[in-house]
């Protein structure tokens, strides 16, 4: 079965606002700037977060320094917080508007929040944001064939596994891994966007 249709589809749009600001109850989303560093070296700096992905910054200057380099890099970052609390980081990748794609990835969360309401909410928020602002057409995420959970927490919200990519990337300790990749179109949404508020449920 194939999801391809010649069906022209609509435009999308990307406008970027460095203010803006994505909620969810308790759970922030904004765009990250070098005030976060210090509290984003603290939040991610544990060994269980770089197991699966390279570039662990090893100093508050060097949190400082991907931040500032991640827009010329293609990577739009979101600080994550939790109650006020800074706990993670998640971006958007790999935006093609006139193929109306990104990719939501370079997400580490503080093991503290794992297992909680922290990657639902973030994840409604991001989708919400691509599907619904901005006219995308597809929304991508990628993990490591070696993580389990990663891959649980993708399917339980309803996205579709779509095949492994061989010797894809390195990981922290630089053997290299195969990444499974996953995707939600624009015809889905509805059912993820449910699902994923039924998770968010007290």
């Amino acid at each position: 079965m194939t999801s391809s249709t010649d069906a022209p589809l609509p435009h999308a749009q990307w406008e970027w606002n460095d203010q803006a600001v994505l909620s969810f109850e308790d759970i922030e989303l904004r765009p990250s700037t070098t005030c976060d560093a210090d509290d984003l070296f603290v939040a991610l700096d544990d060994d269980q977060v770089w197991t699966h992905v390279k570039g662990r910054p090893i100093a508050v200057d060097e949190w400082a320094q991907v931040i500032n380099v991640a827009r010329s890099a293609g990577r739009l970052m979101w600080t994550v917080r939790d109650h006020g609390r800074i706990v993670g980081s998640t971006s958007f990748l790999d935006l093609s508007i006139v193929d109306a794609r990104v990719e939501i990835g370079h997400t580490t969360y503080s093991p503290s929040v794992w297992g909680t309401r922290v990657n639902p909410a973030c994840k409604l928020l991001l989708m919400t944001w691509a599907f619904e602002e901005c006219g995308m057409n597809r929304v991508q995420l990628k993990t490591d064939i070696r993580n389990l959970r990663s891959q649980a927490a993708i399917e339980r919200m309803g996205a579709t596994r779509e095949g492994v990519l061989r010797m894809y990337q390195r990981r922290q300790d630089d053997s290299i891994r195969d990444t499974v990749m996953y995707s939600v179109l624009a015809h889905e949404w509805p059912g993820v966007k449910e699902n994923l508020l039924s998770r968010l449920m007290p």
